[in-house]
């Protein structure tokens, strides 16, 4: 608190401070001690290490100065530097004593490490196999990080669901379409991979001055280009153009992106025959003027248009038992027809007022506009396969258990605009950081739903499982009108007003000799709802945070650390919404109290760097707001009548397994249930009890530029969810477990490390040529259930629904 005070009253003092920032490090002998009295010098400023070989000093700030590192038993070093961060900079050595050589080391921020925020290498964004390869496929090699479905970018963090994860793209907050429900709509990620500077992500136990969800964040930062360049990616799924360049003396910088996607290779190679004509396209521009050292405007830019045309025309589907062996066939008339559009701006602010503070605003608008409109019939026969292999019918269908037909149809429409203004600020004085600031937003969503199922077995319609009248056909006559099995037909005019705001106080600090780091803060959020004139009583939620982490001073590189607090997540629109459409709303924030605690070890095994990762997590949830997952579709009770929790380990080894190439293990157990009107535990949707992914890169020793990327995931089943109007209590077998490896080999004709002065490849800074195969071992994994009725025995089977096959793909990537 008197820090605090100290920084109110001194703050005149440093509006005028001079343009210094303190450079920081720590001198070691190769046997990892401290050197006393080494003396560290630039012009005439000057100062000596202490007992720990600790040192401080303040250098100018953009300007090259010689340091020079001097004792009378060691060498003398001398080193030009220049300091870019205004925040402080570390730097350590090793110094050699006069009858050694020098090894110089620098020793890297820890910061990161001591948050609990990964940070991942933006070139392994182009080296990830996958079906949609980008950030998020990175993410899911990560333990704790789930996703069952290769056509998705979406992903279940650690119990999870997909709305509980924020996402930032240069501090906008991102933001999906609402009404997508398969994988197959999506397209691609908001996140374009080649834009990207910096990927930073947190699994949980995140700090105040990120936003109100209940899981994770994922904070993106699109590049400043520093020369002209186009890059330009081509393969059998689409391809993409991206320039970037600086202007007027480097004070006006863009980089500018197109890509387009056609998933129909994926899609076709599914059991479903299918007619499929998708357009998947965005735009996105980010631009930076610097009209001074201390004043930058920004703007980033996206426009997205997602057009799904799809005709199913049959399908063929096996599944049970060896023993039991069952076999569902459909055919299909109509189709469906989905547009989903949406655009996004914003512009930003930032001012240094001095070497300490900087100021940021933000205006940013959200659109999207949503079309999801379908007729499709389905006729299916579900039969038993004869089994008996010495039987001449041996494979064939022998007895049809149900016959039938149900009736698809939808037009919905949804038009949502959100509109924020924010304002941030960050104070920096040594190793003390304060960080606050405060956003207002407004949303406005119409929606309109019109939607309804009939289903039909034998010539006669089965009536919804709450209806009054009872029906007894085929064996009494029915004379009730016919009524679709569900129907939902809504209108919805909804408004939110938010206001938020936080503030945060970190320190590095140290204890005796080992480093500390903490970081103290709250979050808060103040909102209110609107329906078709009806208003709700403004809501609050108070949300404090804290974070702590020692790296003690052992010979081992070793740091511990912990997190937690109350988490709040106040509903989204798809949130207040129900099953039926309608809105809750007075529907509570969603509140979870966090435990994290972890830590890292890094150390040399066969003379290369590796790191060991391990980290614990505890979740206690109320106010949950229950929900049903079919492919990405999530359908929310909107209730809050839920308790749950979530629990278990993520543990992660990465280093360079091949020389020269970084690798990583990851492994995670998880177990999370629910607790739905104090009926007892169930599993909830994303309970995905083990995880074990792998990430290898490996290359050729006699052709180096010939390199191969594998990326390996198993996951234990999922909940296979249940049917509708069902009782989630009866419906808990699980899915098969998910098993995927795919494989990719590249070729680098010429890159930054191998340049040509003539000849047609000196015309390219990069080229490089690869095959990918998908699903390498062809494995069958479900996604989701299709449920089918058998209207004699009031059985409904679960039809797995198969994702997609083994797939071949060619790709060029170029850089001129």
């Amino acid at each position: 608190m008197k820090k605090i005070f100290l920084f109110i009253f001194l703050f005149p003092l440093f509006a005028f401070a001079q343009k210094m920032t303190v450079l920081k490090g720590t001198i070691k002998n190769k046997n990892k001690q401290p050197i006393e009295g080494v003396s560290i010098k630039y012009n005439n400023t000057g100062t000596i290490t202490d007992k720990n070989g600790r040192y401080s000093i303040k250098i100018p700030f953009k300007k090259e100065i010689t340091l020079v590192f001097r004792h009378i038993s060691y060498r003398t070093v001398s080193k030009k530097f220049t300091a870019k961060s205004r925040n402080g900079v570390r730097f350590s050595i090793t110094l050699a004593s006069k009858t050694e050589e020098l090894n110089e080391i620098v020793i890297k921020d820890n910061s990161k490490n001591a948050q609990g925020v990964i940070k991942i290498d933006t070139k392994k964004i182009k080296n990830v196999i996958g079906a949609n390869a980008g950030v998020e496929n990175i993410l899911m090699t990560l333990p704790g990080v789930n996703n069952n479905n290769e056509l998705s970018t979406q992903y279940n963090v650690r119990g999870g669901n997909f709305d509980e994860n924020l996402v930032y793209v240069n501090g906008i907050e991102v933001y999906r379409p609402f009404l997508v429900r398969s994988g197959q709509q999506e397209g691609f990620s908001f996140i374009n991979p080649h834009m990207v500077q910096n990927i930073n992500f947190s699994a949980g136990g995140f700090q105040a001055k990120y936003g109100d969800k209940l899981s994770s964040v994922l904070d993106i930062t699109y590049r400043k280009p520093k020369e002209v360049g186009t890059m330009i990616d081509l393969s059998f799924l689409g391809g993409s153009a991206t320039f970037e360049s600086p202007f007027f003396d480097k004070k006006l910088s863009t980089i500018t992106s197109f890509r387009y996607r056609d998933n129909s290779l994926f899609v076709n190679s599914k059991q479903i025959e299918t007619n499929f004509k998708p357009i998947f396209a965005d735009f996105q521009t980010f631009l930076q003027y610097d009209a001074s050292d201390y004043l930058s405007f920004k703007f980033f830019g996206n426009f997205s248009l997602n057009d799904y045309n799809y005709q199913p025309l049959s399908r063929r589907t096996r599944f049970g038992t060896v023993a039991d062996p069952l076999e569902l066939i459909v055919f299909y008339s109509g189709e469906e027809k989905d547009k989903f559009l949406t655009l996004t701006g914003a512009f930003s602010t930032e001012y240094e007022v001095n070497d300490f503070l900087t100021l940021t605003g933000t205006v940013s608008r959200y659109n999207t506009q949503e079309e999801e409109h379908f007729d499709i019939a389905a006729t299916y026969n579900l039969g038993e396969v004869d089994s008996n292999i010495g039987s001449e019918n041996f494979g064939e269908v022998e007895f049809s258990q149900g016959i039938g037909s149900q009736l698809n149809h939808a037009r919905n429409d949804l038009d949502a605009l959100y509109t924020n203004a924010q304002i941030r600020a960050n104070y920096k004085i040594d190793d003390i950081q304060i960080d606050f600031g405060v956003k207002y937003q407004k949303e406005d969503v119409r929606d309109r739903i019109r939607e309804w199922e009939i289903i039909d077995s034998v010539g006669f319609s089965i009536r919804p499982p709450n209806h009054a009248i009872k029906n007894n056909q085929p064996y009494e006559p029915f004379e009730g009108e016919i009524v679709p099995f569900q129907n939902i037909r809504q209108d919805n005019s909804v408004q939110i007003n938010r206001i938020s705001g936080f503030a945060q106080f970190s320190e590095k600090l140290f204890w005796s000799s080992n480093e500390i780091w903490y970081n103290i803060g709250v979050r808060s959020q103040y909102w209110t709802v609107s329906k078709n004139g009806l208003s709700s009583e403004g809501q609050f939620t108070f949300s404090p945070r804290a974070q702590f982490a020692i790296k003690p001073n052992w010979f081992k590189d070793m740091l511990f650390r912990a997190s937690g607090g109350w988490y709040s997540q106040p509903p989204s629109y798809r949130e207040l919404r129900n099953f039926n459409g309608e809105i809750n709303l007075n529907l509570k924030a969603q509140k979870s109290i966090h435990l994290v605690v972890g830590m890292d070890y890094s150390f040399k095994m066969w003379g290369r760097p590796f790191k060991f990762v391990l980290e614990a997590y505890h979740k206690d949830l109320k106010n949950v707001n229950s929900y049903t997952l079919e492919n990405v579709r999530i359908r929310y009770r909107a209730d809050n009548n839920t308790t749950a929790y979530a629990n278990g380990i993520d543990l992660r080894l990465n280093g360079e397994f091949i020389p020269g190439s970084d690798s990583w293990i990851s492994l995670g157990y998880l177990k999370t249930e629910e607790n739905i009107d104090k009926r007892g535990n169930i599993s909830r949707p994303s309970d995905q009890r083990i995880k074990l992914g792998i990430l290898f890169q490996d290359y050729v020793p006699t052709i180096p530029n010939l390199k191969a990327y594998l990326n390996l995931v198993y996951n234990t089943g999922v909940p296979g969810g249940s049917p509708s109007y069902a009782d989630v209590y009866q419906f808990q077998d699980r899915l098969r477990d998910y098993k995927r490896a795919d494989l990719g080999l590249s070729y680098v004709f010429t890159d930054a490390n191998k340049r040509y002065e003539s000849g047609w490849l000196s015309k390219f800074k990069e080229l490089t040529f690869g095959l990918e195969l998908f699903n390498m071992f062809d494995i069958q994994n479900s996604i989701t259930n299709t449920w089918v009725r058998d209207a004699y025995s009031k059985r409904q089977f679960g039809i797995p629904n198969f994702m997609t096959g083994r797939v071949l793909n060619f790709k060029i990537g170029m850089k001129l």
